[in-house]
């Protein structure tokens, strides 16, 4: 996104730049067969697991958690995770992980953002998934005029949603490169897409209360993209499933909440002393301060 002009106005309250986001926790109906997918194909290392729920990443903090739940469903046009998004350090570990779905013929969608390069898949729960690195030497992406633009080096315009160049992203394999290796310590979660109930009430919340920069927002689109520290977007919010979509029965699948990790205590203070000036309810939890967005979408605040 294009940074420059939708800077914050001076008087605004505005989130800490060293802001990120941790792990996100879902609601599963079988841990085990969650466990042996994210371990097999897409190489996180199992950090724990304890009686229903399990830890897993790239070897340090987690960054998903499952709690296995009984009798739980998929539902449709409801609010919650649209995807959440692995960021690789480069290219050539984006390519080992798409090459390793490939050899598990794991249906995705290798994806050219141009600004980014990513692919998209389910998980056999029907949580969306985003795997990508970023290439912001190939373009940007910005909203003008109420739309999404995308702009490749050349100032030349793309859709933004081409297919992936899949053999340009090999090129960066090795031929002694192995598939079974899990995913470098450097990985991490880049953003969190969720679908709201309605957008601009989501950037009232995201951006009026935590403090997050708006990046972009289109009414035509029915989306937004915020972030902390000129970051293209640490959340994606869309209405895609119906202005006014309800949250998720108790029985669904799918997310709990997801952490925003601030840089100290300080810059967490900032924004709980926000959220209870809003009068907005929260919880201690083990994770952190629980709240919900006004989708019901679970957030956790905490420091790293």
């Amino acid at each position: 996104m294009n940074t420059q002009t939708n800077a914050p106005a001076k008087d605004e309250f505005s989130i800490h730049p060293a802001t990120l986001l941790g792990h996100v926790s879902l609601r599963v109906a079988n841990l085990e067969n969650q466990i042996v997918f994210y371990t097999q194909a897409l190489g996180f290392k199992l950090h724990w697991r304890e009686g229903n729920k399990a830890g897993l990443g790239a070897g340090g903090a987690d960054l998903l958690r499952l709690t296995e739940e009984p009798d739980l469903k998929k539902y449709r046009r409801v609010t919650g995770l649209y995807h959440f998004a692995i960021l690789f350090p480069d290219r050539r570990q984006l390519a080992i992980a798409v090459a390793r779905l490939f050899a598990f013929k794991y249906r995705n969608h290798p994806t050219d953002h141009i600004m980014t390069k990513t692919t998209y898949l389910d998980d056999p729960e029907g949580n969306g998934i985003e795997l990508y690195a970023e290439s912001p030497e190939d373009g940007i992406f910005t909203i003008e005029n109420n739309d999404f633009v995308t702009r490749r080096a050349d100032g030349t315009l793309s859709d933004g949603r081409e297919p992936l160049d899949v053999d340009a992203l090999f090129s960066h394999l090795k031929a002694d490169d192995k598939l079974d290796v899990p995913v470098p310590p450097e990985t991490r979660v880049g953003h969190i897409h969720l679908h709201v109930r309605n957008v601009q009430e989501a950037v009232d919340f995201y951006h009026g209360i935590i403090g997050f920069d708006v990046m972009g927002l289109s009414s035509t689109f029915q989306a937004a993209f915020i972030s902390a520290g000129g970051y293209h977007h640490h959340l994606g919010l869309n209405a895609w499933q119906g202005e006014g979509a309800p949250p998720p029965p108790a029985d669904a699948v799918g997310l709990r909440h997801f952490t925003i990790d601030f840089a100290d205590q300080e810059a967490l203070n900032e924004v709980v002393k926000r959220i209870d000036d809003a009068g907005i309810p929260s919880n201690k939890t083990d994770d952190g301060l629980l709240v919900y967005d006004p989708s019901q979408n679970g957030v956790v605040l905490r420091t790293i």
